[in-house]
């Protein structure tokens, strides 16, 4: 997640601002470092993890260049604009505001003076602080990274639509066979089209969960289209391994791509992008209950995380019952696995991502973005009940424990996330 407003102490530490005659050669000694990573990522990863690393970091630039550019057009005082944390690689003062890279590429970030009660602020600046202007334009600038993640996640969808084209999940083949599963021992094979399981329709994909759950241990007849034929086979239905009371055939699909037509697209993109922030919004609010995080630490002890299988093939997200938290690793690994597989899957990806961080960043709890758009909202109630014309300004000091307890979950969260994904990574069929 990306902070609009790094922590004053940190920007104002002597190691962060050596001295002007060992900048240049520290400089160039972090860039060698940085180059060298970065070379080394390409050499053992390949192209696909340099573009989805290099797809994570533009997510976080443009983010930040959302505060930036608002916070500008707001009249509001930027001081710095930085893509990374640590120390100093390279960095100029362009006007009132320093540009920069630092060593460590996992964010970024923009300070406005004035965001926080605490910051101590030039007098002559205290105008063209953040908590001085209006609502709207505290507001418009809190939000806008999130709101830079939803419109790329919108390009992104209509790139998919038109230039690749939409899944049928209605008209979907095998595309793989888990060894020793019922598939297997059926005869199943890579680009069969399953029509009826036990009778009951299963040409749309979403029904295969569905239709397979109730069938553990039972023999039933599958119907399948091969090379143009209408085939019939007998399969015993396995028991799902991490669900045992619940049916798994052992099959991944593989969906038939249509593109659609650049008008049709724009409705098409609206319904999609809804529906992932519905479903991204279920999965907040599921993963932050006792349960969902009762769950997440079970998963973390075990050194394990419950596979979906809608008929036995994995994908890259957990079921809708389970909880799951991807580490920046993770999605990298995600993202790199689908890249692999062609641009419709990583750019879908990446339009997920996009809206999920968009989301958790309005989270209403400092320090995320979301934080300062309630506690602006707060001041302009207290504002509107007072009906005094005076402005009201909340002492974010008091809400210091609370943001520090955010802060930690953050933190443990993050780090559980990043041994789950080591010790037991999402896969793909």
């Amino acid at each position: 997640m990306a902070n609009t407003d790094a922590a004053p102490q940190a920007e104002r530490s002597p190691s962060d601002t050596p001295a002007p005659a060992e900048r240049p050669r520290s400089g160039l000694v972090r860039l060698g470092v940085l180059v060298a990573l970065v070379v080394y990522l390409g050499v053992r990863g390949g192209l696909p993890w340099l573009f989805i690393v290099g797809s994570l970091v533009l997510m976080v630039f443009l983010h930040e260049l959302g505060h930036f550019l608002t916070a500008r057009w707001a009249g509001m005082k930027v001081t710095q604009f930085f893509l990374g944390f640590g120390p100093r690689v390279w960095s100029v003062q362009r006007g009132e505001t320093e540009y920069g890279l630092k060593a460590i590429p996992a964010g970024a970030y923009v300070k406005v003076i004035g965001m926080y009660g605490m910051d101590e602020v030039d007098p002559a600046d205290e105008p063209r602080t953040y908590r001085q202007k209006k609502y709207y334009q505290r507001v418009v600038m809190a939000a806008a990274g999130s709101t830079m993640h939803f419109l790329l996640a919108l390009a992104l969808i209509y790139a998919v639509l038109v230039g690749v084209g939409r899944q049928q999940i209605d008209n979907w083949s095998v595309a793989v066979v888990s060894p020793g599963s019922a598939a297997e021992v059926a005869g199943l094979q890579a680009g069969d089209r399953l029509l009826r399981v036990d009778g009951r329709p299963v040409e749309d994909w979403s029904r295969m969960r569905e239709v397979i759950a109730p069938l553990q241990g039972r023999t039933v007849e599958v119907v399948l289209v091969r090379d143009g034929t209408v085939q019939t086979v007998e399969a015993t239905i396995g028991a799902h391994p991490q669900r045992p009371t619940e049916g798994q055939l052992g099959v991944g699909p593989d969906f038939p791509l249509r593109r659609v037509g650049p008008f049709a697209a724009v409705s098409e993109t609206l319904s999609q992008f809804a529906a992932i922030t519905t479903g991204s919004v279920k999965g907040l609010l599921q993963l932050f209950t006792p349960s969902g995080l009762g769950s997440f630490a079970r998963q973390v002890a075990e050194g394990r995380v419950e596979q979906p299988a809608e008929g036995g093939g994995a994908t890259a997200a957990p079921a809708e019952d389970e909880t799951r938290f991807l580490s920046i690793y993770g999605a990298a690994r995600v993202g790199a696995d689908l890249t692999r597989e062609g641009p419709g899957p990583a750019l879908g990806f990446l339009a997920m991502l996009n809206i999920f961080i968009g989301l958790f960043n309005l989270v209403p709890l400092l320090p995320f973005d979301g934080g300062h758009i309630a506690i602006a909202t707060y001041e302009r109630v207290r504002e509107l009940v007072a009906r005094n014309g005076r402005r009201h300004f909340t002492d974010v000091t008091r809400l210091l424990p609370l943001t520090y307890a955010v802060v930690g979950l953050l933190v443990m969260i993050g780090l559980s996330s990043f041994y789950l994904d080591f010790v037991n990574p999402v896969s793909l069929p």
